[in-house]
């Protein structure tokens, strides 16, 4: 893993935007690329004039798009037998997969904006929304909106961390030891939200319920 992570941070240097592009599309499908070794850096380095902070930004975005809508076209083409025959070599377990569709389904545009806020579940929103066959353009609108802020974040994370601590570039290990934990208020923040979204849209329900009675 060491060796990956040395190789990711070299593909960021040396292909700039190209290399953002691709390991945000990774890091948005099952591939075990965590977007804290490809953001943080490439902010670094635009803060050295390689690059421009808003075309990481857009960079991480879009990559983060391409491989959300690979997830969601291919979950959508093989639907659910697939994922209940094949599922654990993807880390998906049928408990895992109902857990999410009936989440999904319920939640739908506002589940996929804070997945894309929240680790891992990131990585795996896209085959719920497939297999349901969620609408295309809210998919999309979601998981647009969510990558843009997580990418700013990490921005912030890669100035911030990077700025006080460059010694961190020669060690991606601790970089990510470091980001993770300065992103622990971030994360909290963002269940905290999710939780009040969830609790009201289940308020809207119940009332909803109430007048169709």
């Amino acid at each position: 893993m060491h060796d990956l992570i040395v190789l990711w941070f070299s593909w960021v240097r040396d292909w700039g935007y190209g290399g953002v592009v691709l390991l945000m599309a990774a890091e948005s499908s099952i591939l075990p690329v965590p977007s804290e070794i490809v953001i943080p850096p490439a902010a670094y380095w635009a803060s050295q004039g390689h690059m421009s902070m808003f075309g990481v930004v857009l960079a991480g975005t879009v990559g983060s798009l391409i491989g959300a809508l690979v997830m969601y076209f291919v979950s959508r083409r093989f639907g659910r037998p697939f994922l209940l025959k094949h599922g654990k070599w993807f880390f998906v377990s049928p408990e895992k997969l109902e857990r999410a569709e009936r989440f999904l389904a319920r939640y739908e545009t506002g589940g996929v904006f804070f997945a894309r806020l929240l680790p891992v579940v990131r990585h795996l929103i896209g085959i719920p929304a497939g297999i349901v066959r969620m609408r295309i353009v809210p998919y999309t609108i979601a998981t647009t909106i969510g990558s843009a802020i997580w990418c700013t974040v990490l921005v912030w994370f890669g100035n911030e961390v990077l700025g006080s601590e460059p010694q961190l570039m020669e060690d991606p290990e601790a970089l990510m030891r470091a980001l993770k934990a300065k992103s622990l208020p971030i994360i909290a923040g963002v269940l905290v939200l999710l939780g009040l979204y969830v609790l009201v849209v289940r308020l809207t329900d119940k009332k909803a319920d109430v007048r169709g009675e």
